[in-house]
């Protein structure tokens, strides 16, 4: 995959998140990187027959969702909140601790 292929180079640090089908990379350009890899998912996103009356809405892309540059140097690593599972943190060489949380356009794409 291209975007698989795109931050091979330079990865620290993988994580799962809680809800397993998203990702974060932490790499040596500084950015933290958030992936969605439905392919993976432990639960299938494919809508049940009783839903099929509900609007359909638009899955989320497969491959980056959004990237974080808010380190000046190489991100280490990176972790999910184990009480918030759309909270993560990052920490760069410079032992700068980032927090960031999901979007609420993700979020809610993921949990509605």
């Amino acid at each position: 995959k291209q975007w698989y292929q795109r931050r091979v180079r330079g990865v620290w640090k993988v994580r799962y998140n809680l809800r397993d089908q998203l990702l974060l990379t932490a790499g040596s350009d500084g950015k933290v990187v958030l992936l969605n890899i439905p392919s993976l998912a432990s639960e299938s996103l494919a809508p049940e027959e009783e839903d099929t009356e509900k609007e359909v809405k638009e899955p989320l892309k497969e491959g980056v969702l959004e990237e974080y540059d808010k380190h000046e140097d190489s991100v280490y690593s990176v972790a999910w909140s184990p009480v918030d599972p759309w909270l993560f943190a990052s920490l760069s060489h410079d032992g700068r601790l980032v927090l960031n949380r999901v979007s609420k356009d993700i979020k809610f794409n993921i949990i509605l």
